[in-house]
């Protein structure tokens, strides 16, 4: 390295290699010196060279002592590629390579889990929305202009003084149903009913000519009941790990039936023979926000491996068995567009197995930005992937099946506040709800933006833990989050969560969930439907 006047970075040994990071902007690199490079170095060893890197360093006083407490904050790693981990021999630091595009992102998550609020703190000071708070937070808002924003007076007098409640936005579903709709390469879209299956909504979607995506017999009746004059072709059935009752019934009342096991194939070909389904695939990895979202690889149960497709050709062929459809889903909250082109590609060149194929359903799993600042999925840069894949595949239909995406904008969860707190310098405000209505952030994790709608005009000076009523530890639906001084009786909004907030809801400590309330922009607002004789009506709101 000296010779070639290279400056080493970072050297990691082990009994079989050597690892040595560099700046490749400080050291000026070009090609023909890293050729030269390698070429000496390939004259008693193999050279791997791994391009495009970022190195992430945990900081810490005696930091193998705290590898317990670090374990979590690891898993923001687990989806992604590690080039190399490496503990430095003072016990001050663990250093992570990784690709340079995840750097800044896993740098901001490691910060989220890791760096604590302490009062008084003369290390880290002020956080970093505090510090941007003064300079235009509320002007940030407006920028962003999400329709709660517009509707905040109406919001705030819609919300019960005794209840929580979620408000939806038909308008907003109907809006971001158009922009799917207006991507030419994609021929159907299947709204995934489990994310929000709330009888106005799927009105809505049927309205919007999408189809629906059900995953249980209970979900199909609810469709059906809502949208009675729907064609079978626009209902897809997707059961897992179901009984052989679910597949009679799905092939009696939907258009298309997924199988993602060959179990049923096996056991039970007669419910099959003659028939046409489609197949659901696991491509060998997921992606995803959080473990329990990613639905493909060895460690989901989802789909059947790659390894069994010569025996899917084989029973399906006994069996007279038309395979019409590949389906691919890696997993949810992905931002990531070339995630949809990867499964088109794996599914596009698979159907050359099976001659009935006419549709590859690419799944769903497109992100919703949590924070304000967060990029959202580029649907253009999607539309253009994938109508590169149509092109190669043009006697193909492409299938989306969206859930969240659809419906997590649409809606809020607004809670009044019942008491305030602060122990130690950790300050906590308490809702009249909490996990019983959305189970997301203590299932998951998952973040959702926290806003004191009667408050939003004041400068958020505070930073609080906000949680409900519910007898557990894990009954939070924030932590460290800005607000301006909170008081009995405000009236709090909880963003995103018009998917697999109500659906996801519970009856834990016999407490009532959020009741559920849809805005319609010409007439007020309409309560839920309920009953089992108003869900069998036209639910036009």
């Amino acid at each position: 390295f000296k010779r070639h006047g290279l400056s080493v970075d970072h050297v990691s040994t082990s009994e079989t290699n050597v690892t040595v990071s560099l700046d490749a902007a400080a050291n000026e690199v070009d090609r023909d010196t890293l050729a030269a490079l390698v070429e000496e170095l390939g004259s008693f060893c193999r050279v791997q060279i791994f391009d495009g890197c970022a190195a992430i360093s945990l900081v810490g006083r005696h930091i193998r002592g705290m590898l317990h407490e670090l374990g979590p904050a690891l898993e923001v790693f687990e989806e992604h590629r590690i080039h190399l981990v490496s503990q430095a021999a003072n016990d001050l630091n663990f250093t992570f390579i990784v690709d340079d595009e995840q750097g800044q992102r896993l740098v901001q998550r490691l910060h989220e889990l890791l760096i604590r609020a302490a009062p008084d703190d003369r290390i880290f000071g002020a956080t970093w929305e505090e510090l941007t708070a003064t300079e235009g937070f509320e002007r940030k808002r407006r920028r962003v202009r999400a329709w709660w924003s517009v509707e905040r007076r109406r919001l705030l007098e819609i919300t019960p003084l005794d209840h929580a409640v979620y408000v939806y936005d038909i308008a907003t579903i109907a809006k971001l149903a158009g922009r799917l709709r207006g991507l030419d390469a994609v021929d159907r879209i299947f709204y995934a009913v489990k994310a929000n299956p709330h009888p106005a909504i799927l009105h809505a979607l049927e309205h919007a000519g999408v189809g629906f995506e059900c995953v249980s017999p209970g979900e199909v009746h609810r469709v059906l009941q809502t949208c009675p004059r729907i064609k079978p072709e626009r209902v897809l059935f997707t059961p897992n790990f179901a009984a052989r009752s679910e597949y009679d019934f799905g092939f009696e009342h939907a258009g298309y039936v997924t199988l993602d096991n060959l179990y049923p194939l096996r056991h039970w070909p007669e419910v099959f023979e003659g028939r046409s389904i489609v197949v659901r695939i696991d491509p060998g990895h997921g992606k995803g926000h959080h473990r329990y979202v990613r639905t493909a690889g060895s460690h989901s149960k989802f789909g059947v491996p790659l390894f069994e497709l010569d025996e899917l050709e084989a029973l399906a062929s006994a069996g007279r068995i038309r395979i019409v459809g590949l389906h691919a889903h890696t997993g949810s909250g992905i931002l990531d567009t070339e995630s949809w082109k990867d499964n088109a590609v794996l599914l596009g060149d698979l159907s050359r197995r099976f001659t009935d194929v006419s549709a590859l359903n690419l799944g769903g799993g497109l992100g919703v930005p949590e924070k304000p600042d967060q990029p959202a999925l580029d649907l253009d840069e999607l539309g253009e992937l994938l109508l590169s894949v149509k092109s190669a595949y043009p006697s193909l239909e492409l299938w989306l099946e969206p859930g969240r995406f659809l419906v997590a904008e649409a809606g809020v969860l607004l809670a009044r506040v019942t008491q305030t707190k602060g122990k130690l310098g950790v300050r906590y405000v308490g809702l009249n709800t909490g996990m019983n209505s959305l189970i997301r952030p203590a299932l998951y994790g998952a973040y959702h933006e926290i806003i004191n709608l009667t408050r939003c005009d004041e400068p958020a000076t505070e930073l609080v833990n906000v949680v409900g009523p519910i007898c557990e530890s894990g009954d939070q639906l924030g932590n460290e989050r800005l607000l301006p001084p909170t008081e009995e009786n405000d009236v709090i909004l909880i963003a995103n969560t018009g998917a697999y907030g109500h659906a996801m809801s519970s009856q834990y400590n016999l407490r009532k969930p959020a009741e559920e309330i849809v805005l319609e922009h010409n007439s007020g607002y309409t309560e839920n439907v309920s009953t089992k004789e108003e869900l069998g009506q036209n639910c036009t709101v």
